[in-house]
């Protein structure tokens, strides 16, 4: 009998299934790679919100799990994802500047803000008032990892490449029966796919359709990250990734003229340089209104598991609501209500 089947191979079922390998327990995941979100993500930790200079909820917390976890990966699978490189914050006034060194006065931001402003110019962007450093930044190279993790769970005989039928999973009292594999667990960690499951489907998951650029732009010289109504993200060769738009409305992952405009728009406010799209890509994010992911354990089926909501940052959240879950299940220990299923399923009562 296996201890967890999991379904989904994005962020968060590879961060499930590297915390239970890493506890010595026997996983089964089952993904068909249809609607996995993290493929087409920006990939970008950063522990503040840029838009409103406030703390990521748990941001120190998540950056040591996240470091050790990424670490981690990277010896097992012998491949580089995580690139730590600086996000700068492109300021367009000095109001801006000043509401800048506020926040870097707060306790909870200081650790996270320099108050050094970065003078430098780089050529393709002008920058009359300078820029602000964010601390403890970088990026996850979101789908090399999943491409080489799937590889590693398809070498250990632990993936299985189909589309998860609901109809076939049996519950008991202390184990599910799916097809011919029994498990004491399944985790669902399907992103916004959760909406077909008839375990889960009626939880507040709202998806937030996000649209990227891959760009071409020779003239841009830059060896970091650039915050401003886009990020820009260098990735060699002339390479750079941008986004994202944020779509409330659309829930599909099609690309769209109208995302195309948005991002070309602006990118010609930040970059005085020629550039050309290279590629065009889009996904829907799964995010909760509250902010907050969606963990816990099914109101009547104990044996069924929710890790969801990860939202736009994945990569940090994902390693620290994977251990949370697991030690949930394992070791009885309660989760953060801020995170906990429970704060919908009491709605029911």
């Amino acid at each position: 009998m296996l201890d967890y089947i999991i379904i989904g191979s994005g962020l968060a079922g590879i961060s499930f299934a590297e915390v239970a390998l890493k506890n010595n327990k026997s996983i089964l995941v089952i993904d068909d790679k249809s609607k996995v979100s993290s493929i087409v993500a920006g990939g970008l930790y950063n522990p503040v919100i840029l838009k409103r200079f406030s703390e990521v909820w748990n941001a120190e917390e998540q950056l040591v799990l996240m470091e050790e976890f990424y670490n981690q990966i990277e010896t097992k699978l012998q491949v580089k994802v995580n690139f730590k490189l600086p996000i700068l914050r492109k300021f367009f006034s000095i109001e801006e500047q000043n509401n800048w060194f506020s926040a870097s006065d707060k306790p909870l931001l200081s650790p996270f803000l320099s108050t050094k402003l970065i003078f430098k110019k780089y050529f393709g962007i002008d920058s009359p008032f300078d820029y602000g450093e964010v601390l403890n930044t970088g990026y996850v190279d979101t789908a090399l990892l999943l491409d080489k993790y799937q590889e590693y769970l398809i070498g250990q005989e632990q993936l299985l490449q189909e589309s998860f039928q609901y109809d076939k999973l049996i519950t008991n009292n202390d184990f599910v029966q799916y097809k011919d594999f029994q498990a004491r667990n399944v985790i669902f960690a399907e992103g916004f796919g959760m909406h077909s499951n008839p375990f889960f489907q009626n939880l507040p998951l709202d998806g937030t359709k996000g649209e990227l650029f891959i760009i071409k732009a020779p003239e841009l010289a830059l060896d970091v990250i650039v915050n401003t109504s886009v990020f820009i993200l260098p990735l060699g060769n002339n390479l750079f990734k941008v986004g994202a738009t944020y779509n409330w409305k659309d829930k599909t992952d099609t690309v769209t003229e109208e995302g195309k405009t948005e991002l070309v728009e602006r990118i010609k406010e930040i970059l005085n340089c020629d550039f050309e799209v290279v590629s065009h890509f889009g996904g829907v994010r799964p995010t909760v209104r509250d902010r907050r992911p969606i963990i816990g354990t099914h109101y009547e089926h104990e044996s069924l598991h929710l890790l969801n909501g990860l939202g736009t940052r994945g990569v940090m959240l994902g390693p620290a609501m994977a251990k949370d879950l697991f030690d949930f299940i394992e070791n009885k220990k309660p989760l953060d209500p801020v995170i906990d299923i429970q704060r919908f399923y009491k709605k029911r009562k």
